[in-house]
């Protein structure tokens, strides 16, 4: 996983390759098929940075602060100024620098994207239910469980 803001040796900032960090969910199946053929689109230009939350090793740090609730409650993206978006203006965003803005443009509009938006909230409170997943608050408990499997497996130096 890519870190925001690397530091190049004479400590200024390297500006990122991608254009926009697309964080998604990786055991969501809608979530999963729309990063694949996303990627396909992308095909290897580098323009997104695809990060998965629900990598164990995903940390907020390198993420514009977005921790894994918050990632799971709505879609969100970061700017390589490190400026977040969320709901439907990531899929615009994604879609623009992928050459396909097309596919969102109507959005644009005042009230068609106060609906989109509002049809996107609804579409992110059932996502989980849809895809026959348990409930926000069992997902985020299972992950803290599979974390602390995996941090008691790894060599700790204390200090």
């Amino acid at each position: 996983m890519t870190s925001v803001s690397k530091k190049s040796t004479d400590n200024l900032p390297i500006k990122p390759s991608w254009k926009i960090r697309l964080l998604y969910d990786g055991e969501c199946p809608l979530c999963v098929r729309e990063v694949n053929f996303l990627t396909k689109q992308d095909a290897g230009r580098g323009i997104v940075d695809f990060v998965d939350i629900a990598d164990l090793n995903y940390d907020p740090k390198d993420n514009a602060g977005i921790d894994f609730a918050t990632a799971m409650g709505r879609i969100h993206a970061v700017l390589p100024n490190g400026t977040v978006i969320k709901n439907v203006e990531v899929f615009r965003r994604v879609y623009e620098e992928l050459g396909m803005g097309w596919i969102y443009a109507i959005t644009k509009a005042p009230l068609l994207g106060v609906i989109a938006d509002w049809l996107y909230s609804i579409w992110a409170d059932w996502r989980l239910k849809l895809t026959r997943r348990p409930e926000l608050a069992v997902v985020i408990a299972q992950r803290q469980e599979k974390i602390n499997k995996f941090n008691s497996g790894r060599c700790r130096v204390d200090s």
